[in-house]
C-alpha cells in the first residue's frame, strides 16, 4: 500500500535529512520509525502527507505517486496525531472530532453520529462532546486526538511521538488503546517514536534510522534476535527485561486452559455456586460463542444479591484481555504494572482460549533470572505442569 522508492531529502547547504530510503509496507500494518534526534524519522513520515516533499525518489500510495496528488486533498485522506495533540481550543470536542468531516461537507446528523461513536470507542462519556479541550485532562485530550484522526474513516494514520509528554500510566493505557483500535479497525498506522519499548510493543515492523538512513527494517522479533549492527544493539539496550528469546515468546505458548466462564443469562445463585465449586472470586462472562463480554466479582455479586436476578445485570464490561499472539514480554509488563492476578487470553474474534496467571508468569521470570533454567522455554515447561495441576 505504501512504498518509498529511493527517497532522499536534502536541504539547502547540502544537509541530508533522509538518505535513499527504500522500503514498503502493506495495508493494516503498524509501522514504527525510531532513531535518535536528527535521524530522519519524522521527516520520512511527513513525506507521506506532503508536509515535506522528497528531493529525490518517489512516495507511492496504492501505486500512485503522491507528488501528483493535491496536498490538501491528500491530507484530508490521512489522519494525523501530534505530540501536543493540536485540538482547536475554541471548538467543542464534538467539533474537533468531526473537523475533517465538516470540511468534506458531511451532514450535521452524520457528524453527530460519528462523534458519539468515536467517543464511545475511547470510553469517555458522551457529555464531554459539548465541552472544550481545556476542560479535559491531558490524557483525555490525547484520546480525542486519536479518534479525531479516525473519525473521517481514513485508512492511513500518522502519529508523531503522540505520547511523549504523558505520564507513564496514561501513556501505557493509550498505547493499549491505539494498538487495539488499529487491530480492530484495520488501519495502517505510521508511528514515530524515540522509545524502543514503545516500538517493540506496538509495531508489526520497525524502521530503525540513523543519519537519514534506514539501518534495519524488520519485525520486533527479528530485530531482537538479530540486530543489524552495534547501533541497533545499543538502541535496544542490554537492560530490557526478558531480552532475546523471552521477547519472542508468544502468549499462547504459556497460557493455561482453565478459564472459568459463565453466560449472562445465568442466575446469581448459579454464579455463587460456580465460584464456590471452583474456589475463585471472579468469573469471566462470555456469550454462547465464547466471546468475552466482561466479568463479575464476588464483591459486586454480594452487594447486588436480591436486587437483580441475572449475571448480565451486574456484568462489568471493562475487562483487560490479551491476544494469544501477543508477545509475552508485553503481557508480563502489563500484568505487573496493573497488579492483576490473571488475564484472559482471546483469539482474533475475542473468544476466550485460555488464561494467564500472575503467579505462573512470575515463576517463569524468576526461573530465568535467578533459577536454574537457561531459557524461557525451559522455564515454561517447568512451571506449566505445576500450574495446570492446581
Amino acid at each position: 500500500m505504501i512504498e518509498f522508492q529511493h527517497v532522499s531529502k536534502i536541504y539547502k547547504g547540502g544537509k541530508i535529512a533522509v538518505d535513499d530510503v527504500n522500503i514498503s509496507f502493506d495495508k493494516g500494518e503498524f509501522i514504527c520509525f525510531i532513531g535518535t534526534s536528527g535521524s530522519g524519522k519524522t521527516t520520512t513520515m511527513r513525506m507521506l502527507n506532503r508536509m515535506t516533499d522528497p528531493t529525490k525518489g518517489k512516495v507511492l500510495i496504492d501505486g500512485e505517486d503522491i507528488q501528483k496528488t493535491n496536498p490538501v486533498e491528500l491530507r484530508r485522506k490521512i489522519g494525523y496525531v501530534i505530540q501536543n495533540i493540536g485540538l482547536m481550543p475554541h471548538m467543542t470536542i464534538r467539533e474537533n472530532i468531526t473537523l475533517v468531516q465538516k470540511l468534506l461537507k458531511v451532514s450535521q446528523q452524520e457528524r453527530d453520529k460519528t462523534a458519539e461513536k468515536m467517543i464511545d470507542l475511547v470510553e469517555l462519556p458522551r457529555e464531554m462532546l459539548d465541552r472544550y479541550p481545556d476542560e479535559l485532562s491531558g490524557g483525555q485530550q490525547q484520546r480525542i486526538g486519536v479518534v479525531r484522526a479516525l473519525a473521517a474513516n481514513q485508512d492511513i494514520i500518522l502519529m508523531d511521538e503522540p505520547f511523549g509528554a504523558l505520564d507513564p500510566i496514561t501513556r501505557d493505557a493509550l498505547q493499549d488503546l491505539v494498538k487495539d483500535l488499529q487491530e480492530r479497525l484495520g488501519k495502517t498506522i505510521v508511528f514515530v517514536t524515540h522509545d524502543m519499548d514503545e516500538a517493540l510493543k506496538l509495531a508489526n515492523r520497525i524502521a530503525i534510522m540513523s543519519e537519514g538512513k534506514v539501518i534495519q527494517f524488520d519485525t520486533p522479533e527479528n530485530i531482537l534476535r538479530a540486530p543489524a549492527n552495534e547501533f541497533v544493539e545499543e538502541l535496544i539496550g542490554e537492560d530490557r527485561l526478558l531480552q532475546a528469546k523471552p521477547d519472542i515468546t508468544r502468549v499462547e505458548e504459556v497460557m493455561l486452559g482453565n478459564a472459568i466462564t459463565i453466560t449472562p443469562e445465568k442466575s446469581l445463585q448459579e454464579a455463587i455456586k460456580l465460584m464456590r465449586e471452583k474456589r475463585v472470586d471472579t468469573l469471566l462472562v462470555v456469550d454462547n460463542s465464547n466471546v468475552l463480554k466482561g466479568f463479575i466479582d464476588v464483591e459486586t455479586l454480594d452487594k447486588m444479591r436480591g436486587k437483580v436476578s441475572s449475571v448480565g445485570d451486574i456484568l462489568n464490561p471493562k475487562v483487560f484481555s490479551v491476544k494469544k499472539t501477543a508477545l509475552l514480554r508485553d503481557t508480563l509488563q502489563r500484568i505487573l504494572k496493573r497488579g492483576l492476578k490473571y488475564v484472559p487470553v482471546v483469539d482474533e474474534q475475542n473468544r476466550i482460549v485460555g488464561i494467564l496467571t500472575r503467579a505462573s508468569l512470575v515463576d517463569i521470570v524468576y526461573d530465568v533470572i535467578w533459577g536454574e533454567e537457561t531459557s524461557i522455554t525451559d522455564a515454561i515447561e517447568a512451571v506449566k505442569p505445576i500450574e495446570e495441576g492446581v
